[in-house]
């Protein structure tokens, strides 16, 4: 998306990379930078560290990495756009909106304000004779009619094109609903309402806009629940129901439920911590939202065995943010909303301060797999037990539960911490030799850690890399380059990302990843704050460039020529590579 230069430049000047990261991650400065925990990971000892001379971030454990504006994007689970947005507002910036991409803009504008007047529409109609089927289903779920606007709840008429209508009368054109997803195209070429006799349920983003409906259908229709498709303002696998109104909870935790109902009930109940996932499993982006409003997340998911297996899926997603996972076991009930009606508010209160943490349900997973009334079954379940807990980090939790399934299968406990303290060692084994494979392997040490982006010619790309991370560091050594062109790298995104550095470089622009970012894709910023976050020296910065460019040409020699030069060329260097050793 286009931005005037002299903006986004200022704008990157004025948002300092440690200032922002500090919002959201603890840092503490160490040998010239910043460390703290990495927020896109979960991670105990901190590998997440920040440049404040290179004005970029790069994590050693996952690998991301880029500068300020690729940080708020990741962070907040933003567009790039809007992430230039809440940057330029925080430094008290006005977005030039004329040098955006106005037609997306426009668009994203009126699917907004379209999906405002549909919700207005869907909550009028559960009010009206029309409605009265959906709104005597939801009395019959219980809820109020506070509850009811609060969630701007509402029916979809049992017509073909009630909400193009009045749509129509609103000044959308059909275009327009068909961008929504709030209609749908036949093969004749005509359209009609998606939303037919089903008691809708806005969902709202964080910044308060309606993005798309979920439907259930009255009586036996299928499916059951009709949520909205993808469209350019929502994307069911970034987004959670009622995320919006849970975020300012002060219960200090998050219920994440299986469904709307679920949800809309917890809320009424007094627990307005609770969300839900849209007609979807959870997602690694779900679990990364989940992290930016809490550290605590118990899964209300229903007992059966379609829960227990959303559970297990949702667990490890969940612990890789770091999130401290519980799991709540509903009995007498087949779902939350059940279980208020039946026991009441307090009831629940108290089941969820008794939620197990993920390792106690993992272990009784675990237990039902085994029959404890055998005895090699339960030698079997000890064995299994040990290797789960083997994978705590903290020594006391693994004392803990090594009690505790030492209890469970009549297993000596000093025998169960012997058997961990073995899987231990075999698992840190494996992790050495596996390093110690690739340290062997040279190829390797310079592949990007993306496999989309893996070098043919590791030689060549070397000297590429070393090319850019000088250039990064001293704008001026770009004469020692002078007649190198992106053509002649053999890696096409190293030679993409020297090309935009020239171009900078030619207009008098800064030579920072945030000024780069919008002109080049997330994994291409991704590789070069990795690039940029090995250490370099620029005392001998020129010679160092003549270096480089000399292995590239060499390279490219080689490569398009299958000659008698070539082969001396390759001799040569064989030759200078065994003097240098």
């Amino acid at each position: 998306m286009a931005l005037p230069v002299a903006f986004k430049d200022e704008l990157v000047a004025r948002s300092d990379i440690v200032d922002v990261v500090s919002d959201y991650v603890t840092l503490t400065p160490k040998g010239g930078s910043f460390w703290g925990l990495c927020p896109f990971h979960g991670e105990k000892t901190p590998s997440f560290h920040v440049l404040p001379d290179r004005q970029l971030y790069h994590c050693f454990g996952c690998g991301k990495g880029g500068g300020v504006i690729s940080f708020v994007m990741d962070v907040e689970n933003l567009p790039y756009i809007d992430a230039v947005r809440l940057l330029a507002k925080r430094a008290g910036m006005e977005v030039p909106e004329d040098g955006m991409d106005q037609g997306r803009q426009r668009q994203r504008s009126r699917l907004l304000a379209l999906n405002k007047e549909a919700a207005r529409f869907f909550h009028s109609q559960l009010h009206s004779p029309v409605g009265q089927g959906g709104l005597q289903y939801l009395q019959n779920r219980g809820l109020s009619r506070g509850t009811m606007t609060r969630f701007g709840l509402g029916f979809a008429p049992d017509s073909w094109d009630s909400l193009i209508r009045a749509m129509a009368q609103k000044g959308f054109e059909k275009r327009d609903l068909l961008d929504a997803g709030l209609a749908v195209s036949n093969k004749k070429g005509g359209i009609y309402d998606r939303f037919r006799g089903r008691v809708m349920f806005p969902i709202i983003d964080l910044r308060g806009d309606v993005i798309g409906f979920g439907g259930r259908v009255l009586g036996d229709g299928t499916p059951k629940y009709l949520n909205s498709p993808d469209t350019p303002v929502f994307n069911k696998s970034r987004n959670l129901f009622a995320l919006n109104l849970a975020k300012n909870t002060k219960q200090g935790r998050l219920l994440l439920t299986e469904g709307y109902m679920d949800t809309i009930s917890l809320h009424q109940a007094g627990f307005d911590c609770a969300v839900a996932s849209l007609g979807t499993s959870l997602t690694a982006d779900h679990a990364k939202l989940l992290s930016r409003f809490t550290k605590e997340v118990i899964l209300c998911y229903d007992g059966d065995t379609a829960g227990v297996q959303a559970a297990n899926r949702a667990i490890p997603m969940l612990e890789k943010t770091g999130l401290k996972v519980r799991v709540l076991r509903i009995t007498g009930a087949k779902d939350p909303d059940e279980f208020i009606k039946t026991f009441g508010r307090e009831a629940f209160a108290r089941l969820l301060d008794r939620s197990e943490n993920y390792v106690a349900y993992n272990l009784k997973q675990l237990q039902a797999s085994f029959s404890l009334e055998d005895p090699l079954q339960r030698s079997e379940f000890a064995r299994a037990g040990a290797e789960l807990l083997a994978e705590l980090d903290s020594p006391v939790e693994r004392e803990v539960y090594a009690g505790q399934l030492a209890q469970q299968t009549g297993v000596g406990k000093d025998a169960i911490l012997q058997e961990i303290k073995r899987c231990r060692s075999q698992r840190l084994w494996k992790a050495k030799k596996k390093q110690a494979r690739r340290t062997l392997t040279p190829v390797n040490q310079v592949q990007p850690k993306d496999r989309r982006m893996r070098y043919d010619n590791p030689r060549s790309a070397r000297a590429e890399e070393g090319i850019l991370r000088l250039l990064m560091l001293d704008g001026s050594l770009a004469k020692a380059a002078d007649g190198l062109t992106p053509e002649q790298f053999s890696s096409p995104v190293l030679g993409k990302i020297y090309g935009v550095l020239l171009s900078h470089l030619s207009q008098g622009r800064p030579l920072q990843l945030g000024a780069l970012e919008g002109e080049l894709e997330e994994r291409e910023i991704t590789l070069l704050a990795e690039i940029l976050g090995r250490p370099a020296a620029l005392e001998n910065g020129a010679a160092a460039m003549a270096d480089y460019r000399a292995v590239i040409e060499t390279e490219q020699m080689k490569r398009e020529n299958d000659t008698d030069e070539a082969v001396l060329l390759a001799a040569r260097d064989n030759y200078r590579k065994k003097k240098s050793i």
